[in-house]
């Protein structure tokens, strides 16, 4: 495992209250005891950790993130951007990034701050007013999308179009697919990540129908088509071959797609740089606002604590969390074995794996694994096709 990215958990807090967030409506409950924004001293540490760590050249990304980065408003902003790039340099092997709601970009002197250092912003929206509404909202009821709306309009515009990256989009079962993408596509954004709502074995994802599997896998060679978690209903690879098509089909590329593109590339032979497919090595360490190092986010929907280390950036250096066993988990399910799908596939998302009251409780295939079957089933017939129409290479 090395560090290449460092997401930094700038605030902990929000001024949304989605319904779906694994930060503050799933098992683990961390955020209470920590700081609500990550303190100067702190930030001052972490780009100290990352200088020594990095090597020469070597391309690393530092992605602002929270709760809402943009609740530490201008001043705190400018101070922690100003610290990174004094430690980590301006050249182009250092990517800032700052993952957003999206509400406060509305802010105009939060803007200038961004231009300034050239921050590439992601925005999650969730598709068409309603459906955005659904889950994405404030504190007291009332739907974002509106605010969001007009903080894309404003990142779309000349003057900040380049520090646009995407938009990131949580599937709702409830949401038209096509009409989803094509809600999202209205603001021109460069790409795209669909992500599967966070679920697992002890508490499945809506819609899914899922049982828990059995604690030994079922005896005999695993079925390819199928996978490893069995046959069952497939209604997240339904809504996402419904998105692949109309993208896929279009007559000119409208955007990108990561999770549609990386399992391209992983069917074509490639590498993929997600954590939800694929099977190379992680390289993800989350610095919370008290210096705590951990690991990604999305463990803490399995239970308390699932993301901590004991690690910290006062006491130990990023080598020191790339020799430690929670950094080394290895990413193949071990239950995937043999499964033809293995390599694309990977097992899925590590936190998808989980099942409550076992000894090793990720020894599970993802509690998507008949979706991600039939989708990457899917996406590889389109491959098929339209390599054999290309006729015998000469």
């Amino acid at each position: 495992m090395t560090p290449r990215q460092f997401l930094l958990k700038l605030h902990g807090r929000c001024n949304l209250a989605c319904s779906y967030c694994y930060v503050y409506e799933a098992a683990d409950q961390s955020w209470r005891t920590k700081p609500r924004r990550m303190e100067s001293a702190t930030v001052r540490q972490v780009a100290r950790r990352i200088a020594a760590h990095r090597r020469p050249g070597e391309p690393i990304s530092v992605i602002l993130h929270g709760g809402e980065p943009l609740l530490v408003g201008p001043r705190h902003l400018d101070e922690t951007l100003g610290v990174l790039r004094e430690a980590l340099g301006g050249g182009a092997d250092v990517a800032l990034g700052m993952q957003t709601n999206g509400v406060l970009l509305r802010d105009p002197e939060l803007m200038r701050v961004l231009r300034h250092y050239g921050v590439r912003v992601g925005v999650s929206l969730d598709g068409a007013a309603r459906d955005h509404d659904r889950n994405r909202r404030f504190g007291n009821g009332r739907g974002s999308h509106a605010a969001v709306a007009e903080g894309l309009r404003i990142l779309g515009a000349a003057e900040n179009r380049h520090l646009y990256a995407g938009v990131l989009c949580t599937v709702d079962l409830a949401n038209d697919p096509v009409g989803t993408y094509e809600a999202l596509l209205e603001f021109a954004p460069p790409r795209m990540d669909l992500l599967l709502p966070h679920g697992n074995w002890s508490a499945p994802p809506p819609g899914t129908g899922r049982r828990p599997l059995p604690r030994v896998p079922p005896a005999g060679p695993p079925d390819g088509a199928r996978g490893r978690g069995g046959e069952g209903p497939t209604p997240y690879a339904d809504w996402l071959c419904a998105v692949f098509d109309r993208w896929y089909g279009a007559p000119r590329r409208e955007t990108g797609i990561r999770l549609f593109e990386e399992l391209i590339m992983l069917l074509l032979g490639g590498r993929a740089s997600s954590e939800a497919v694929g099977t190379g090595p992680m390289d993800l360490v989350v610095v919370e606002t008290d210096g705590t190092l951990e690991l990604a986010d999305s463990l803490k929907v399995a239970y308390d604590g699932a993301a901590a280390t004991g690690l910290d950036v006062f006491r130990h250096s990023f080598a020191d969390a790339a020799r430690h066993p929670s950094f080394r988990t290895p990413r193949r399910a071990a239950v995937c074995g043999g499964c033809a799908l293995e390599r694309v596939c990977g097992g899925g998302l590590y936190a998808h794996r989980y099942k409550a009251g076992e000894d090793d409780p990720f020894a599970h295939p993802t509690v998507y694994c008949p979706d991600m079957a039939a989708l990457i089933g899917h996406i590889r017939a389109a491959l098929v096709r339209d390599v054999a129409a290309l006729g015998p290479a000469r």
